[in-house]
């Protein structure tokens, strides 16, 4: 690692399915592991799987919440937000850490990205932390390292459960189960009840179930690249 600087990575899928609604990355998914990254005095860039502006999910932006307000609200931040970087032009020796925010968007451009996968293995086979929250996670389904075998094999892990994709009822509308991918593809998952917060830490690996988790998720993070 060379610097001590945090990839976000948002989706750029803006459209839930064949619903005809929007959808996109979830914004306190992005802000509030944000804020504790800058908090902490780490850079923060954003990317995103086409770069330049990406799509938010109209239900995420709710500006009763105070780190929400203050990101969105901060000028250079947001120029990021709306100016992300395509994958194709991150170069991950510059990053400690790269997350993967959530969003229902992230189900259609995450899993099969052949460049975000790239770069999460490439940071965390150099050393770094690879981490996601949500539906985030759904970028760690296909990622494999050197040696051939899925990232998230024999780890644990979590992301937004099954049981929470059929509470919200977009279970019929989703590509796939996210809780059932990752664990075919050999994670050792644990989810807790709905919309509790759960975070799993598997040495360089982190993830987290929900909107609830995404606080405890940057905090996790700023341990792990500090150690």
């Amino acid at each position: 690692m060379t610097a001590l600087k945090i990839l976000i990575v948002v989706t750029s899928h803006g459209l839930l399915g064949d619903t005809g609604k929007p959808t996109g990355y979830y914004l306190p998914e992005v802000t509030h592991p944000a804020k504790v990254f800058l908090s902490a005095g780490l850079g923060v860039d954003i990317a995103s799987p086409d770069g330049g502006l990406a799509p938010i999910d109209p239900n995420s932006v709710d500006f009763s919440d105070p780190i929400n307000q203050e990101l969105w609200n901060d000028s250079k931040f947001k120029y990021k937000l709306e100016n992300t970087i395509a994958a194709t032009s991150v170069d991950s020796t510059q990053y400690a850490a790269i997350l993967f925010a959530g969003g229902h968007g992230t189900m259609w451009d995450f899993p099969n990205n052949t460049n975000l996968q790239r770069l999460a293995a490439n940071i965390y086979e150099r050393g770094g932390v690879v981490a996601a929250v949500c539906h985030g996670p759904a970028a760690l389904v296909n990622i494999r390292l050197e040696n051939g075998e899925y990232l998230v094999k024999g780890k644990r892990i979590t992301s937004f459960t099954n049981s929470e994709e059929i509470a919200v009822e977009l279970d019929s509308v989703m590509p796939f189960p996210l809780e059932t991918e990752l664990k075919n593809s050999g994670g050792v998952f644990i989810g807790q009840k709905d919309w509790e917060e759960n975070v799993i830490v598997d040495e360089r690996l982190i993830t987290g179930q929900n909107p609830a988790s995404a606080h405890a998720v940057g905090l996790a993070v700023v341990e792990a690249i500090k150690h």
